[in-house]
C-alpha cells in the first residue's frame, strides 16, 4: 500500500453524499486503527457534476480519478436531468468513468448474514450459506457494441443493438474470476446462452481454454435461465459466476433481492486502472436528505476498495465483521426494520460501525 493512498471520492447525488459520508466516517476508523496512510479528497460528478461544470464527468473529476490510488463512488442520478440529452445525464458520466479507468470486471460479492436471514423473500432454510461473488464482464456486449440505434422512418421503426465480445474481452473477465476463485471454494460457474447465441459459444470456449491456467479451480457452464433458476432454489451452491454485461447486470439484482435488500450489496470495478467501488443502490433523491439511507452497502464498498486496491486484507476484513456485528446487536436502518426492531438513521448505523471497527 503506498502511503498515502489516494483515494478521489465522488459523493455524486441524491443519497449518494450520506452513504459517502458514513463510508468515509468508518474509514478513518479502520485507518487510525491499523495505522493506514489514506488522504481522500471529494469531486462532483453526476447531477452535481452538471451543476458545476455543464458535464456529468468534469474534467477536473476525470483527473483526479486518474491520478487516485482507487475511486469511491456515492450515487449518481437525479429526476432533473430526465430533460437533458442523453450525452449530459447523470448516468452517462458514470459509463464515461468506467471507460476511462478501464473498468471491464465488476464484482459483487453476495451473502447472507445470519441476523438477516428474515429480511430475505427466501426462507431461512433455503438461503442458509449462500456467499457468492458475481464476476461481471462490465466494459462490452450489448451495451456497448455497435451499431445501434432507432430508425424512426417508415411506417414500422425498428431499433437494433450488436451484441459482440472478442476473445481477449472473454479471457481478461474470465481470468478474475478463477483468480478470485482461488481465494474462496475453488469453484467458477460460467453462465452463458449457447444453445442460442454466438457470442455464447465463443464465450465458452475461451473460458474452456482460460481454465486450462487453474487446474485447481473446478468449472462448471450453465444457461443464463437455469441460473437465474438455481439461483432462488439453491443459492448456496454457487461460489464464483462468470458472466456477460446483460447477464451479469441482471443476475447482480437478483441476489440483491435474495440478501433481503439492495442497500447490502457493494461493488469493485476493476480494470487496468484505479479501482471504482460503489454500493449498487441507486440515488434514491425520494429520501434524500432524512437521514433514512441504508450506508451498509457503502461501508462494504469501502472494504473492498480497502482489500482489492490498497491491499489491506486485515483492515477490509476489519470492516466486514463490524457490519456483521452490529447486525447481530440489533442495529437496522430503515428498510431492515422488523418487529420490535429500532430504525437507526444513516449516521447512527455508520457510528456503530465504526465503534465496532475501533472496539475490536
Amino acid at each position: 500500500m503506498r502511503t498515502p493512498f489516494r483515494i478521489a471520492v465522488l459523493p455524486g447525488d441524491g443519497i449518494g453524499p450520506e452513504v459517502t459520508a458514513a463510508a468515509l466516517l468508518v474509514l478513518e476508523a479502520t485507518a487510525k486503527r491499523f495505522r493506514l496512510g489514506v488522504e481522500t479528497q471529494s469531486y462532483p460528478v453526476g447531477w452535481a457534476g452538471v451543476e458545476a461544470s455543464g458535464r456529468p464527468l468534469p474534467a477536473e473529476t476525470k483527473r483526479a480519478a486518474l491520478a487516485a490510488d482507487a475511486v469511491f463512488l456515492g450515487a449518481v442520478g437525479d429526476p432533473r436531468a430526465d430533460e437533458l440529452p442523453p450525452s449530459l445525464r447523470p448516468e452517462a458520466g458514470l459509463l464515461e468513468l468506467r471507460k476511462v479507468l478501464d473498468c471491464f470486471a465488476n464484482l459483487r460479492p453476495a451473502q447472507a448474514r445470519e441476523a438477516l436471514l428474515d429480511s430475505s423473500p427466501l426462507r431461512a432454510e433455503r438461503l442458509r450459506g449462500m456467499d457468492f461473488l458475481i464476476v461481471r464482464e462490465l466494459s462490452g456486449g450489448l451495451y456497448y457494441g455497435e451499431p445501434r440505434g432507432i430508425d424512426r422512418s417508415g411506417n414500422d421503426p425498428s431499433a437494433v443493438n450488436t451484441l459482440r465480445y472478442s476473445t481477449s474481452e472473454i479471457r481478461r473477465v474470465a481470468r478474475v474470476a478463477f483468480e478470485s476463485a482461488r481465494g474462496r471454494r475453488k469453484k467458477v460457474v460460467s453462465v452463458d446462452k449457447a444453445n442460442v447465441l454466438e457470442t455464447s459459444r465463443l464465450w465458452r470456449d475461451v473460458v474452456n481454454e482460460t481454465a486450462k491456467d487453474f487446474p485447481d479451480v473446478a468449472l462448471e457452464h450453465m444457461l443464463v435461465d437455469r441460473a437465474a433458476m438455481e439461483l432462488v432454489l439453491r443459492p448456496a451452491y454457487f461460489d464464483v459466476i462468470v458472466t456477460e454485461n446483460l447477464f451479469g447486470d441482471i443476475l447482480s439484482d437478483e441476489a440483491g433481492a435474495l440478501t433481503g435488500s439492495i442497500g447490502l450489496l457493494a461493488s469493485a470495478s476493476l480494470g487496468t486502472g484505479p479501482g471504482l467501488y460503489e454500493p449498487v443502490h441507486g440515488s434514491a433523491p425520494d429520501i434524500a436528505g432524512q437521514g433514512k439511507a441504508n450506508p451498509l452497502a457503502a461501508i462494504l464498498s469501502m472494504a473492498m476498495l480497502l482489500h482489492h486496491s490498497a491491499g489491506a486484507v486485515e483492515a477490509a476484513r476489519a470492516i466486514e465483521e463490524a457490519v456483521d456485528r452490529v447486525l447481530v446487536a440489533g442495529v437496522r436502518p430503515p428498510e431492515l426494520v422488523g418487529p420490535g426492531d429500532r430504525p437507526m438513521g444513516t449516521r447512527e448505523v455508520a457510528n456503530k460501525v465504526a465503534e465496532a471497527v475501533a472496539d475490536a
